[in-house]
């Protein structure tokens, strides 16, 4: 009931809705939201009331439907124009292709392997070649609703995409982007040759999702988000095992934010930066606890990198992104995925080049949001690194698959070093809009015709 007086030092919380009444409550200061570099505020739950709720579901609307219209427009884009000329049901099993057979092997029976591992790719034989993230989810989504195993996938993994696509706006959202950015980054991303193995019955849209989630929850304040950023970072771990480096995002930028000269005292660098190393090392966990699976059920932890080694011929080389002899400056035939995948290791490369450029060069380097950059970048350097050092002994065989993650959160770091920027002159507009629009055509009509091939059992990366 409203309380029309109230002691001193009280006031009354107005009527919001039939579940939020008058109370009385102590006065205090107004809580101000502020800016600082890359850290937002996450909800907190004190003063808990309907209308602050849809307040900050609003906010997530937008961001959601924009994630959606986007993902949907992938899967229309396979299913309806692209896949063969069959029923819908064939069409959008045509989806999922070699190594979604891998991982409906897995969901059916199982990780089974023999140790030592068979020395050629027979999954009845030895599967423990993927990790379980993306299997467990479709497994449970499967059992959930009594769907087929490739129709799990395919739904998992489409909804990862929508997660990936909803925490790209937003990113957006929060660093206050330009519409007119938002729109190049989803197209430069979304025209990607390989960007349709997002909706396809692959790992790549869950990586994404929750390393892309893992990043803006660990960016955050407030112990929600901090449970988010754990969550996200267990399934960024336990989906791929460069998720295991990734991992150290929240370290990367500390470092950033308090400077290197910390580092040389460690013991009280670790106590100041607690939180970080913290959230670091949950967020490995998902792939530690598959390596401690094959310890206890085979005797050997690295049974995943013998059975990668046994069944494809992994056999890392770290030292191949320095040699020139790994780079192909020849344009691909179509024909041939091996050289596209070949050409995206080396504009893989130059894209790091032209980060260097924009970070470091004086007259355009921005301060301004740098520790969550270099955070990125560090991600994005590892993943690009690590696929190349797997698969140069393969003549790079999927890295155009593989880089497609690293160039989407380079595309992610660049929105919030431009977004720094003031409203270019009319020429430099055109300009970036004629070249996203040439990229961006280029780059689908390529998607297309991989595409084309992918839906028809042909193997593209």
């Amino acid at each position: 009931m409203r309380s029309d007086t109230a002691p001193s030092g009280y006031f009354t919380i107005p009527r919001r809705s039939a579940d939020c009444v008058g109370v009385q409550m102590p006065i205090v200061q107004p809580v101000q939201r502020r800016w600082r570099g890359d850290v937002t505020f996450a909800s907190r739950l004190g003063t808990f009331c309907d209308y602050h709720v849809m307040i900050r579901l609003a906010r997530f609307l937008a961001p959601l439907l924009a994630g959606c219209v986007v993902t949907v427009l992938q899967v229309a884009m396979a299913v309806a124009l692209l896949a063969p000329e069959k029923p819908f049901t064939e069409r959008y099993s045509a989806l999922v292709q070699h190594d979604s057979y891998w991982f409906m092997n897995i969901i059916d029976r199982g990780y089974q392997t023999i140790v030592p591992p068979i020395d050629h790719k027979v999954m009845e034989i030895s599967n423990v070649a993927f990790f379980p993230a993306y299997p467990a989810i479709a497994a449970l989504i499967r059992n959930t609703f009594n769907i087929s195993t490739g129709t799990a996938l395919l739904i998992a993994a489409q909804l990862a995409a929508w997660g990936f696509w909803t925490y790209l706006f937003l990113f957006c959202r929060r660093w206050e982007v330009a519409a007119s950015l938002q729109i190049s980054a989803t197209l430069l991303i979304l025209a990607n040759p390989a960007a349709f193995f997002l909706v396809a019955a692959y790992s790549e849209s869950l990586f994404l999702m929750a390393l892309l989630g893992f990043i803006y929850w660990s960016t955050a304040e407030g112990r929600a988000a901090r449970v988010l950023a754990a969550i996200h970072g267990i399934v960024m771990s336990a989906t791929r095992i460069v998720g295991l480096v990734c991992a150290a995002f929240p370290l990367v930028r500390s470092v950033f934010q308090t400077g290197w000269r910390g580092l040389l005292k460690p013991r009280k660098w670790l106590r100041e930066n607690r939180a970080a190393v913290v959230l670091t090392a949950v967020a490995a966990c998902g792939g530690i606890a598959f390596f401690a699976l094959c310890q206890l059920r085979w005797g050997h932890w690295d049974l995943y990198m013998r059975t990668q080694a046994a069944g494809w011929g992994i056999v890392p080389d770290y030292f191949a992104v320095v040699r020139p002899e790994s780079y192909r400056w020849v344009l691909p035939a179509l024909n041939n995925p091996t050289e596209m995948s070949q050409l995206s290791m080396t504009l893989g490369a130059m894209l790091f080049v032209a980060i260097a450029v924009c970070e470091l060069v004086p007259a355009i380097r921005r301060r301004a949001g740098l520790p969550a950059r270099a955070g990125i970048y560090f991600c994005a350097a590892t993943i690009y690194y690590l696929s190349v050092s797997g698969v140069a002994c393969v003549d790079m065989e999927s890295m155009m698959r593989y880089e497609f993650s690293a160039y989407a959160l380079i595309v992610l770091a660049l929105l919030n070093f431009l977004r720094q920027f003031r409203m270019p002159p009319v020429w430099v507009r055109v300009f970036g809009t004629a070249t996203v629009a040439l990229v961006s055509a280029t780059g689908l009509c390529l998607q297309g015709w991989y595409l084309w091939n992918f839906t028809r059992g042909h193997w593209v990366a």
